[in-house]
C-alpha cells in the first residue's frame, strides 16, 4: 500500500493587493512535500514569507495559486467548519512570543485546545493536560501563570498545548526566538523528542544555524522562493550550492530581524485561531 504525505504543497503562490492597486507577491511557486516523522527546517529573512508559508502549512491560510493537499485531499475543497476541526486534530503550533493567556494557569493553557474536544477526550482534559505539563517536566507549575514563569517555562506550557491532542504535524514558528542559547537547545530537545515518540512531522522556521541543523532535510526561502539546502556538502564558495557555510552566511544575513506589519498581522491571526475566540465561527483550536 502506498504511503500518502502529510501535507503537501503544488505551485502554491500567495500574493496581496496593495491600497495603491499594486501586486506583492509573498510566495511564488511553492512545491513541498511532508510526510510523517518528517522534520524539517526553513531559514529566511524578515519578509522572505516565512509566517505566510507556515500559515499555508497549517492551513490557516489558502493560497492564491496552486495547492495545499492534507493526507492526499484537497484543502480547497473543505468547508470551513470541516476545515477548523481538522487543523484542531491533525496541526499544533509552537510560537516565538508563545501565545499563552495570561491570569490562566499553565493547565489551564494547556487543557485550552481540549474543550473543543468530544467525548473521552473532553471529560479527561484535565488529566491528560497534567500529563502532558509533567511530560515537559512542569508538573510542579501546574497553577502558576504566566507572569510568574520564565522565558524557558512559558515555551514549554506553549509545547504542551501545542501537543497536547497528539497532532499529526507540528508547525514552530522561531520556537527558541525569545530564548537563551541554554535554554532553546533544552526546548528544541524537548521538541524532536517528543515529536520523535508520536512520528508527528515536525517544521521549524528559524534564524538560528543551529536550530536548522537539527532537522533532516533544510530549505531557504528568499524573495518567496523556496530551495534545499544540503548541509552534508561542503561549499566551494559559489552561493548556488547549499553547504552549510553557505547556509551559515544566508543565517547570519538574517540577524534578529524586527517584525514586519505582515509578521504582525500572520502572529494575530496566528494567536487568534489558538485562543479560540473567533466571534463568528468558534473553531477546534490547534495549540
Amino acid at each position: 500500500m502506498e504511503l500518502v504525505t502529510l501535507v503537501r504543497l503544488e505551485g502554491v503562490a500567495k500574493h496581496v493587493v496593495l491600497p495603491d492597486d499594486t501586486r506583492l507577491d509573498i510566495l511564488r511557486g511553492i512545491d513541498l512535500a511532508i510526510d510523517a516523522g518528517d522534520h524539517v527546517a526553513i531559514v529566511g529573512r524578515s519578509g522572505s514569507g516565512k509566517s505566510t508559508l507556515l500559515n499555508l502549512l497549517g492551513m490557516l491560510d489558502r493560497p492564491s495559486e496552486g495547492a495545499v493537499w492534507f493526507r492526499g485531499e484537497p484543502v480547497r475543497k473543505m468547508r470551513r467548519g470541516r476545515l477548523d476541526r481538522l487543523r484542531g486534530r491533525n496541526v499544533g503550533f509552537v510560537f516565538q512570543q508563545f501565545n499563552l493567556l495570561a491570569g490562566r494557569s499553565a493547565l489551564e493553557n494547556v487543557e485550552m485546545p481540549l474543550a473543543y474536544a468530544s467525548g473521552r477526550a473532553f471529560w479527561s482534559r484535565r488529566r491528560t493536560a497534567t500529563e502532558m505539563l509533567e511530560r515537559v517536566g512542569l508538573g510542579h507549575r501546574l497553577e502558576s501563570t504566566p507572569e510568574q514563569m520564565s522565558g524557558g517555562e512559558q515555551q514549554r506550557v506553549a509545547i504542551a498545548r501545542a501537543l497536547v491532542r497528539r497532532p499529526a504535524l507540528i508547525l514552530a514558528d522561531e520556537p527558541t526566538g525569545a530564548l537563551d542559547v541554554d535554554t532553546g537547545g533544552r526546548v528544541m530537545e524537548l521538541l524532536d523528542e517528543i515529536a520523535s515518540e508520536a512520528d508527528a512531522a515536525l517544521v521549524t522556521i528559524t534564524h538560528d544555524l543551529h536550530v536548522a541543523a537539527r532537522a533532516r532535510r533544510h530549505f531557504r526561502l528568499d524573495a518567496g522562493v523556496l530551495s534545499p539546502f544540503d548541509l552534508t556538502q561542503p561549499s566551494s564558495g559559489d552561493p548556488s550550492e547549499a553547504g552549510e557555510p553557505a547556509l551559515a552566511a544566508s543565517v547570519d544575513e538574517l540577524g534578529s530581524p524586527a517584525p514586519t506589519r505582515k509578521d504582525a498581522r500572520d502572529a494575530a491571526a496566528a494567536a487568534s485561531v489558538t485562543a479560540g475566540i473567533s466571534a463568528q465561527n468558534p473553531v477546534e483550536v490547534p495549540s
